[in-house]
């Protein structure tokens, strides 16, 4: 049996659980997380899914399977990461999973970070370390850690 990988896919805006759906009848392993939140209208609450992040959905496929996926309704392309559709490790998969099984009213904000901003790295193995933001590009930050004397690289 060939390896399988997760991917994340770029769909058309608000298709995401529709290509989600369609994934899922061709048989694909997709997975569109989502967040429960509760709307308030003039004259009622009610609970609603939507998902957690904007046109993108998650398909575990084998590599053969690519032009599968992309074939279908709604699906933009893959996120591509060094020219090649970037692939996600399932244990990041299955901490997404669980997050979105526990909590409900996830807000996901987008970092609004300068450069010579002072920030404070919330955890791994530099938790509660501070440092300064000396490049921000598209897809990496870089922080020097001045205490520990190391320059830590973060993709985004």
């Amino acid at each position: 049996m060939r390896e399988k990988y997760w991917y994340a896919v770029y769909t058309k805006p608000r298709w995401e659980k529709k290509v989600t759906g369609l994934l899922l009848a061709k048989g694909v392993e997709a997975y569109c997380p989502l967040n429960r939140i509760t709307k308030q209208w003039s004259d009622r609450k009610k609970e609603v899914e939507i998902p957690l992040f904007t046109s993108y959905t998650f398909v575990c496929i084998e590599a053969e399977q690519q032009e599968a996926v992309r074939r279908t309704d709604g699906v933009i392309n893959f996120v591509y990461w060094n020219g090649k559709p970037a692939q996600i490790r399932p244990e990041e998969m299955d901490a997404v999973r669980a997050f979105v099984s526990t909590y409900q009213n996830i807000l996901l904000e987008p970092l609004d970070l300068r450069v010579g901003e002072t920030v404070e790295i919330p955890e791994g193995l530099f938790k509660g370390q501070s440092g300064q933001v000396i490049k921000i590009d598209k897809k990496r930050i870089e922080v020097v850690l001045h205490q520990l004397g190391m320059k830590l690289t973060v993709a985004i």
